[in-house]
């Protein structure tokens, strides 16, 4: 495995079928090592610190983790940091929408000019930053499709039945 590459789960490397060049006691280590550090899901409430609207929404993504085999109680808190960073991202979206890049100002002659509104840049990089927060926090805890194609184990097709035509003339 080259250096600084995520290392996958073992069923997810089997899934791609792609662990022939592990041996059987390579996989048997492995197996080990993850249910090792899998973590226990025997504990897993939403803090005290998430409002009511933030702890419906834990529980249901929990829920959905758990579903997946991919959460744990070592990843509450993780989860209770994303929803919050999303509520602060949503009110910081609904605040800039309520105001202008630019204000009117007057000076002493009398003269109106525009300028632009420094609320509006600094709300702006506080949007930027909690989009990045929230990003980063979703692809840990496997909350969008390309992280958790990371995490889940592929479904294998299961072959269909050859019909008579394919037995005969299936290779030609």
């Amino acid at each position: 495995m080259m250096a600084g590459r995520n290392k996958q789960p073992l069923s997810v490397i089997q899934g791609k079928g792609r662990s022939n060049h592990l041996t059987k006691d390579e996989i048997k280590k492995r197996q080990q090592q993850e249910e090792a550090v899998r973590g226990f899901t025997d504990n897993i409430e939403p803090p005290k610190y998430l409002t009511k609207r933030q702890k419906d929404e834990f529980e249901r993504i929990a829920a959905e983790l758990i579903r997946l085999n991919i959460f744990s109680n070592l990843d509450v808190d993780g989860l209770a940091r994303y929803i919050d960073s999303k509520d602060e991202y949503i009110k910081t979206v609904k605040a800039l929408r309520s105001m202008k890049p630019t204000i009117k100002e007057t000076d002493e002659d009398g003269k109106v000019f525009v300028v632009q509104n420094e609320a509006y840049g600094k709300l702006g990089r506080s949007k930027n930053l909690l989009f990045n927060e929230c990003k980063a926090a979703a692809a840990d805890l496997g909350l969008s499709i390309t992280s958790r194609l990371k995490l889940v184990i592929p479904q294998i097709a299961e072959p269909e039945e050859e019909s008579d035509f394919d037995k005969k003339f299936g290779d030609v």
